[in-house]
């Protein structure tokens, strides 16, 4: 293997690029050529490909989004899209790739594995939805983002003595609604893994009142419902008049966090560590009680990932 491939894949993640100059600099210390495939599978179906050199990751590690930008792909998830993929691969003499991304891009990345060529995923999404790791690079700046902006608005719901609304970002997972609503306090989380009827998040609001609580922050992960249908039902069960905040992609921006940064640097250079010695097969790699390791991509892409239930239970024991 004398070259190999980067791309970023699915909705960006802060980290990303930490994970780029990762990739390009422990590819060059061994001896590679690094290229860089710009917007992810999109950018592989158009041979967008750029030589990468050490000064082209300068200055990155701190940046938000990718470098290299990101999209998605309709035409690379059919057959068709797969072979034409593969074939500019060889065309362009890519033996190894490292492909950065969320669920949808690790799965894209197992069927392109299958055709012949060695791929190494790299787990990126804010939603920390992925099978096999513990963290994926993005999740620990989207949460402190959420944590700072919830902070504020708490600020506000104690002046006017309301209660707050914040729809966080998450797919169909919980992850950061669970660890912000924990970190900041929230009196109730709801998440699609363990719903709450609006019913008890109103009794629970009751109860608050009844000892003299005046303000509260109920955290909606988007997959669990909308904000706004939450705020409709307090009104018209409680009478009270709740105010709604949708982070939105605001949380998905940004620069990462040492923690994102140190754990993308890791894994980017594990990735190349992986083609360099064992160059063959495809693989995702993880992070498990604080180890960096390798998992079969096949076996844990498209799988789902739960976040702990003891965190829920203890915010809502805390929150009581």
């Amino acid at each position: 293997m004398t070259k190999i491939g980067v791309l970023t894949s699915g909705g960006d993640a802060p980290g990303m690029n930490a994970a780029i100059r990762a990739v390009v600099r422990t590819g060059i210390y061994h001896g590679y050529q690094v290229v860089g495939i710009r917007r992810g599978f999109a950018g592989l179906l158009a041979g967008d490909i750029e030589q990468l050199e050490l000064g082209s990751v300068a200055d990155i590690i701190h940046r938000g989004g990718t470098v290299l930008r990101t999209a998605r792909s309709e035409e690379f998830a059919t057959d068709a899209g797969q072979a034409q993929a593969y074939a500019n691969l060889v065309a362009a003499g890519i033996q190894g790739l490292v492909v950065i991304g969320g669920d949808g891009s690790l799965q894209g990345a197992a069927a392109l594995a299958e055709r012949g060529i060695p791929i190494v995923g790299v787990p990126a999404t804010i939603d920390n939805d992925m099978a096999g790791t513990d963290l994926t690079i993005g999740f620990d700046t989207a949460i402190n983002t959420a944590v700072t902006a919830i902070d504020r608005i708490r600020d506000t719901a104690t002046s006017h003595e309301r209660t707050y609304i914040i729809e966080v970002m998450g797919r169909l997972s919980g992850h950061i609604a669970v660890a912000a609503g924990l970190a900041a306090g929230a009196e109730s989380i709801v998440v699609p893994e363990a719903l709450i009827t609006n019913q008890q998040i109103c009794e629970r609001l009751q109860r608050g009142f009844q000892r003299g609580k005046r303000h509260s922050i109920i955290v909606v992960s988007e997959g669990a419902g909308s904000g706004y249908a939450i705020s409709e039902y307090i009104r018209a069960y409680t009478g009270h008049q709740p105010r709604v905040t949708v982070l939105g992609y605001i949380q998905r921006g940004g620069s990462p966090t040492a923690q994102d940064r140190i754990l993308a640097s890791r894994m980017g250079s594990y990735a190349v560590e992986l083609l360099h010695q064992v160059p063959g097969g495809s693989q995702m790699v993880a992070i498990r009680g604080g180890q960096i390791i390798s998992l079969p991509l096949r076996e844990v892409a498209g799988q789902p990932h739960t976040f702990d239930p003891e965190l829920l239970l203890l915010s809502q024991i805390l929150a009581i």
